[in-house]
């Protein structure tokens, strides 16, 4: 059975968020400390004061200008976006988001992909997409129990077969890294083909794999993000239920354990996560975290994919687009994934959708004209 769904946040909720956020009690600092121990306080209650002024119902009716579904799948209740192309030869897609995200990070996609004529883009390259919200995440609530990468994917081959679709692709960043690959693993004989970026996984590199300078730089930056960066994914991986009271109940603590990230994980050019993501942008993704009391859910995938081994081999063609934060290495790619697409960008990050949509969907098209 499938349900139509509307975003619909209490007003009492609203209140109650701008409220909290006008109570925060916040920490001491030390002098001049910049951003190496965490987000400084001077720039969260900043940030605070934009999400107490933001205008939740906009981008609320913003995200429910798009068709909205729920089903049940292996018992979980997962809710998606299915958005139909005009064109009447268009491909399905489902796209995999991952975790700080939401499907709130596609929105600047959904228009492109389903419609490129539209867009100034050829028809021809045209998808139906489908973009559900990861269990735990966002509204595929409430979790009933486990959830790794593996049943992720196999959820999705069965919600694509509930649509109709017989022959999709798929495509994600961060989780949906992972996800779509396994994917196209489990449902060959439909998955055309599988389009990822935003990987966070550290290389498991051989010698001779690093070659060139932009290799041995991606390595370095990835060796950096290993030994400071990985705090969160401990502590989400370990102790997922104790870190979410904290998350659960203030508002600024959720704001900062994700705003964190959009520092760290955005285009290394830009200073601030405002100068990569807009900001509005940005806050629609915490507030979705914030309304559906998702810190812990969310987390526990973390949880789940430390006790589970999964070794990705899958088949079908695979596209992949590099972005600067992406610690990417062709020859290590090429031992796991049968790639017969590979695109690098200057400037975007791990954030994709949200900081280069343009480049994501350009490339997105380019690979999926190799197997259509």
């Amino acid at each position: 059975m499938i349900s139509e769904f509307q975003i619909a946040v209490p007003d009492a909720e609203v209140v109650a968020l701008r409220e909290r956020l006008r109570q925060t009690r916040w920490p001491r600092q030390l002098p001049g400390d910049g951003w190496d121990r965490g987000v400084p306080v001077d720039y969260l209650q900043r940030v605070a004061e934009r999400w107490a002024a933001y205008e939740w119902r906009v981008w609320e009716a913003r995200l429910n200008g798009y068709p909205q579904y729920t089903t049940e799948i292996d018992g979980q209740r997962i809710h998606f976006l299915q958005v139909r192309s005009p064109e009447p030869d268009a491909l399905p897609l489902v796209l995999t988001h991952g975790w700080p995200g939401s499907v709130a990070e596609f929105l600047d996609l959904l228009g492109p992909l389903t419609d490129p004529a539209a867009y100034g883009g050829n028809p021809r390259d045209a998808f139906h997409v489908v973009a559900p919200s990861v269990p735990g995440h966002g509204f595929s609530l409430p979790l009933q129990d486990g959830w790794n990468h593996g049943r992720i994917a196999r959820a999705w081959a069965e919600l694509m077969s509930r649509l109709g679709y017989e022959r999709y692709g798929a495509q994600g960043g961060d989780t949906g890294s992972v996800v779509s690959p396994l994917l196209g693993q489990l449902d060959p004989e439909h998955v055309v083909g599988v389009h990822i970026n935003g990987g966070l996984a550290f290389p498991e590199v051989e010698p001779g794999d690093v070659q060139t300078e932009v290799e041995r730089e991606r390595l370095a930056a990835a060796e950096r993000l290993r030994a400071v960066g990985t705090g969160y994914a401990d502590l989400q991986g370990t102790r997922p239920q104790t870190v979410s009271y904290g998350l659960s109940d203030s508002p600024v603590g959720q704001l900062a354990w994700i705003l964190e990230k959009f520092w760290e994980w955005t285009d290394p050019e830009h200073a601030l996560p405002e100068r990569a993501v807009d900001l509005d942008h940005l806050l629609t993704d915490v507030s979705i975290y914030w309304f559906t009391n998702s810190s812990a859910t969310s987390a526990n995938l973390y949880y789940e994919n430390r006790r589970a081994a999964e070794d990705i081999r899958p088949s079908v063609p695979t596209g992949v687009a590099v972005f600067p934060t992406d610690p990417a290495i062709r020859r290590v790619l090429d031992r796991r994934h049968h790639v017969v697409h590979w695109s690098e960008f200057s400037r975007g990050g791990h954030f994709a959708a949200l900081e280069a949509p343009d480049l994501l969907v350009d490339d997105i098209r380019a690979f999926f004209r190799l197997v259509r």
